[in-house]
């Protein structure tokens, strides 16, 4: 299963806070961002079991400073979907919604945004929502990713 994830306020704190991965100095001197605890642990977890991670974000960051990020961390990502590439690919329809993982092949999308749930509603993709306060969120997504696989 492909299954993506947002990055701002769900796996990198912004407006939205929470605890996050332990940086270390090389990280720190390179401004790697802070990913939120637990992201390593389930982002390794859904691999072994053979799923695969891609990024999925209305950010400008470039593919390769996303790459690194998650690197740094000792974890990959099969793909990344910044907003430029999100604008090329949906071309004219590319404001129609903010994120449309149908066109690119992603089974799951995992967002902060009830706006991405009512996309998701509106323009038949799944998604989960995680706030910001859901201690248990990689239960969640586990959850939610067995559901989808029933």
């Amino acid at each position: 299963m492909i299954i993506s994830f947002d990055l701002d306020d769900l796996l990198i704190p912004g407006v939205k806070t929470f605890s996050t991965e332990r940086r270390n100095l090389f990280q720190k001197l390179l401004g790697i961002e802070a990913i939120r605890l637990g992201t390593v642990a389930l982002f390794r977890r859904l691999q072994r079991e053979g799923h695969h991670i891609y990024i999925y974000t209305t950010s400008f960051r470039s593919p390769m400073r996303i790459r690194l990020m998650f690197l740094s961390y000792q974890i990959s990502v099969k793909k990344i979907i910044n907003q430029r590439l999100h604008n090329e690919v949906l071309r004219e329809q590319r404001n129609r919604t903010s994120k449309y993982p149908p066109a690119f092949n992603i089974d799951i999308h995992i967002d902060d945004s009830l706006g991405v749930r009512i996309e998701g509603e509106r323009y038949n993709f799944a998604t989960v929502i995680i706030d910001e306060n859901d201690s248990a969120w990689q239960g969640t997504i586990i959850e939610a990713i067995r559901s989808c696989n029933r």
